[in-house]
C-alpha cells in the first residue's frame, strides 16, 4: 500500500480536545460536518487549508493524547486525512484510528517540513520526502495491521471475512 500526500505540521502533545474540541461533542453528530471543525482551536483554518489536497498529517510525540474521544478519528477520517504520522502515540488512539481504517505511522518527522511532498510505503517501511529526496525508515505494519486499513477498518474486514482471517 503506498499513501501520497503533503505535509501538515503539528507540535508534540496533540491532544484528542485539539484534533476536535469537546465543545461539538454532542451538538454536532454528522461526521461531515464535525469534521470542518478539525484542529479549530490551535489552526482554526486547518479545513479550508487542506481542501482539495491528499493531506498528511505529520507531528512530534504523544499524538491523540487525553479524553481519546472516539470523534477524533473519524472526524480526521472525514476530512480527508490520508494517514497520520508522528514520533509516537496514545495507545487507545492509535487503536481508534486503526479500527475505522485510518493509517497512523511511527517514525522520526523532525526532518519533515509543512507541504514537503511525502510518499509513505506501507509495505516496506520507508517514508519518501520527494520534496527534499530523503528516505525516513519505520517498523513495516504487521499483515494484519495492513489487511484492516486495506478493507477500511475492522468492522470492514469482519464482515468481508465472516469472522476474523486466519
Amino acid at each position: 500500500m503506498i499513501i501520497k500526500g503533503e505535509a501538515f505540521k503539528f507540535q508534540d502533545n496533540i491532544n484528542t480536545d485539539y484534533i476536535i474540541s469537546g465543545r461539538y461533542k454532542f451538538s454536532i453528530t454528522d461526521m461531515r460536518e464535525l469534521s470542518k471543525y478539525i484542529f479549530e482551536d490551535i489552526r482554526p483554518s486547518f479545513w479550508r487549508e487542506i481542501q482539495n489536497k491528499s493531506p498528511i498529517i505529520v507531528a512530534g510525540v504523544n499524538f491523540g493524547c487525553g479524553s481519546s474521544r472516539e470523534q477524533a478519528p473519524l472526524a480526521l477520517k472525514e476530512a480527508g486525512i490520508r494517514c497520520i504520522v508522528a514520533k509516537s502515540f496514545a495507545r487507545i488512539f492509535y487503536r481508534n484510528c486503526f479500527n475505522i481504517g485510518l493509517p497512523l505511522i511511527e517514525a522520526d518527522t523532525s526532518s519533515i517540513d509543512e507541504n514537503d511532498r511525502l510518499e509513505i510505503l506501507l509495505n516496506e517501511g520507508r517514508i519518501l520526502n520527494i520534496t527534499k529526496k530523503q528516505t525516513i525508515s519505520f517498523t513495516p505494519l504487521p499483515q494484519f495491521m495492513q489487511m484492516m486499513l486495506k478493507e477500511g477498518g475492522v468492522i470492514n474486514l469482519i464482515e468481508k471475512f465472516k469472522g476474523w482471517p486466519e
